[in-house]
Parts: C-alpha cells; structure tokens; sequence
C-alpha cells in the first residue's frame, strides 16, 4: 500500500469516526477522490500539485461534467488537504483551489391553484386516500424533504404540531405542521389498525400495511394524485417543498427563518427563491410598466 492510499484510509476512517459523517458521505468522498488519484497517480502527498489538480479540473470540464458535480470533485480535493494539513504534511494549500461558479439554478413550483388541486385530490375515506392526504399536507405544512418524510415516527407531537428530524449532514432542526396537516394525520392514524412504528407505511392492493413507506412510492404516489387532480406536467415531490419555501417567502418570512425551517446550510441555497418571490419587483413592475400605453 502506498503512502498516499495508507493516508486515504486515514482521512476516510477519520470522516466516519471523527466528524460523524453517514457511510454514504464516506462512499461519496471515497469515490471522487479515488478519480483523481487514478487521473494524478500520487504517490505522497507531494505529487498533489496544484498543476496536477488544475489538469484534472479541466479534464472533468471537458467531458461535460455539470458544475455542481465538478464541485464535489474539488470540495472533496480540498477537504483532503485540510486533512493532510492537520497532520502536518506540506501540500497544496486548499484556498489556492476554487470552486467553480454554480450555474443558476431553475426551479420550478406548483402554480397555487395547481397545489390546492393536489391537496385536495385524495377524497375517499379508505386508509390509502387518508394517508396520501396526510402525506401531501404534511409535505406542504413542513417543507419536509423527501427521506426525511419517510423516516417519520407516529410518536409525533401532534398536539404542539411540531417534531424534531434529522436531515442533511445529521443535523437537526424542528418542523411545524398546519392546522390541516395535523387534521389530516389524525384522521389518518385513527383509520390505522397496525403496530407499526412508521408515521407513514406502504399498503398492499388491498389496504394491508407493508412497513414503512419508500421514496419512490411517494413520488408514484405525488405523480399519480397530479394525474387525478388535472395537473399536466409530472409533479415530484421536491416540488412541493419549493412550494412550502416560496409560500413563506410570498407572505413575508424573512430568509433566514425559511432557511432553518428548510434546513439549508447556507443561505446561498435558500436564495434561488427570492428571484420568484421579490414582491417589491412584482410591485413596480405592475405600478409602472405600460403605463403609455393605450
């Protein structure tokens, strides 16, 4: 084993034990790094040249690689270094290596007609049409991603309208439901006959409980209530968080209390919502714009 893989191995325990990042992190970062070494060939940290680095930054360009995917490559690079800082190697100092500038990013949301169309399309009084109801408002009261919705317990506060999740980087942060999204999983969990602990579960044909619900029946479930509720473009369920932030937004939440309700970790990402919310834009537009004409 060579110098620098015995010091990959290092780094990688080192995210898992020391800084507690998930198994995917670790596999995430393994991967990227793993490219550059097989593209620069180190040995020691030595051969981790700034030449070297800035080379395969441009190979990854040149295969048309998006530039949030290049971002991964050199925020695991950098991170890298930091490490091997730390353990007082002499390389490449980090900060000589940017980032490359993000395309902006389009979004797209739910029209709010549209929206209340999808809320409002499971009608039926069956478990499956009381859980979707309840996923659907609990997705729009909470803002809730995807895998953090799946992994809900029924031991919810519903009587505070609020829990605690885990997101992204294991971080912690409380959501709130509605006046709806409580209503609509009470009367959900009362429909319920089963033990079993998950929040939401998937259901057979026949409205027996299978454990708990996966993303992807989510998502099959979102775009087949869009289908039902006359929406004609496919509806994901990431849409409806857009929709949750954008809401706040438009009704006058300042940024930073839609940024921790989001769980963002910079405020840079919650700010792709601002260019469709900015109502004093809409104003002034509406109040002096063609105003000579006839």
């Amino acid at each position: 084993m060579t110098e620098i893989e015995k010091l990959l191995q290092d780094y990688l325990n080192y995210l898992e034990i020391e800084k507690n990042r998930s198994p995917k992190t670790r596999e995430s970062y393994e991967r990227h790094l793993r490219e550059f070494f097989k593209f620069a060939t180190p040995k020691t940290p030595r051969d981790l040249t700034e030449t070297k680095i800035r080379e395969f930054r441009l190979t990854l360009a040149r295969r048309d690689i998006k530039k949030i995917t290049q971002s991964y490559y050199v925020i695991a690079i950098r991170n890298f270094l930091k490490y091997l800082i730390k353990r007082d190697y002499e390389v490449t100092a980090p900060e000589k290596i940017e980032l490359p500038k993000p395309q902006a990013r389009q979004i797209e949301v739910l029209d709010y007609k549209e929206l209340e169309r999808l809320l409002d399309a499971p009608k039926s009084t069956s478990l499956r049409s009381l859980r979707d109801r309840a996923i659907l408002e609990t997705l729009f009261s909470t803002g809730l991603r995807l895998s953090e919705l799946c992994s809900l317990d029924r031991t919810i506060d519903l009587e505070r309208g609020e829990t605690t999740v885990r997101g992204k980087g294991d971080k912690l942060r409380v959501v709130f439901f509605s006046e709806q999204g409580r209503k609509a999983i009470k009367n959900y969990l009362e429909k319920r006959g089963d033990v079993d602990p998950a929040l939401f579960i998937s259901l057979t044909r026949t409205g027996n409980p299978l454990g708990r619900i996966t993303p992807r029946a989510v998502e099959r479930m979102v775009a087949q209530r869009a289908i039902e509720a006359g929406i004609p473009k496919r509806i994901h369920p990431h849409q409806i968080r857009h929709s949750f932030a954008t809401d706040l937004l438009m009704n006058g939440a300042d940024i930073r209390s839609v940024q921790e309700l989001l769980g963002h970790a910079n405020i840079s990402t919650t700010q792709i919502y601002t260019h469709l919310t900015n109502q004093e834009l809409r104003d002034a537009h509406k109040a002096f714009h063609g105003r000579r004409r006839k």
